[in-house]
């Protein structure tokens, strides 16, 4: 009894301190101690994994169309436009874009051409085009020596994949956008 109420005492007469301000002095948590430089590293890396993974995952869905003849407005195996590969091939991984190329070219962000990659759309104005507006898209498959890969729906050929060296499509080029 005598030593519950002796600390009982010390406990009030302890907690009575003066109205002098105290530094606080805290541990970092777990995660802060585990945050440094290479954490970020980290993070960016898995970041990059994780564009490169959802942008193999729709890469590969849209190489299921290859081969797939030319239609108008068309979304599936039957018959395909460049717009619908696209809206169909991120559709399919639950990312919407608009229907029509000219639109697509609103979403994402504008990027330069020497930093693209797979997953990445590329635009184009063919002579085609009745305004000088953007009217084919394509996307990104593989970069390999300097050389910029994609998938598309030609009229001519139906889906296929492209070299963005080849003079038609170098001298039709707009721009390329990162949706992911």
């Amino acid at each position: 009894m005598k030593k519950t109420i002796i600390i009982l005492i010390m406990t009030l007469c302890c907690s009575c301190k003066s109205s002098k301000r105290h530094k606080v002095v805290t541990k970092k948590s777990k995660v802060e101690q585990r945050e440094s430089p290479k954490t970020t590293e980290t993070k960016a890396i898995a970041e990059k994994r994780n564009y490169s993974s959802k942008s193999s995952q729709i890469i590969n869905y849209s190489k299921q169309f290859l081969g797939t003849r030319y239609k108008w407005g068309g979304t599936t195996k039957r018959g395909m436009d460049c717009s619908g590969l696209i809206h169909e091939s991120f559709k399919a991984h639950e990312i919407y874009l608009p229907r029509i190329s000219r639109d697509m070219a609103k979403k994402g962000r504008k990027i330069k051409l020497r930093e693209t990659l797979r997953g990445d759309l590329l635009f184009f104005k063919t002579g085609k085009s009745r305004r000088n507006s953007i009217n084919h898209v394509g996307l990104v498959v593989e970069i390999k020596n300097n050389a910029i890969y994609f998938i598309h729906a030609t009229t001519s050929k139906g889906v296929i994949i492209s070299s963005l060296n080849e003079t038609y499509w170098l001298s039709a080029f707009s721009e390329v956008r990162r949706i992911l």
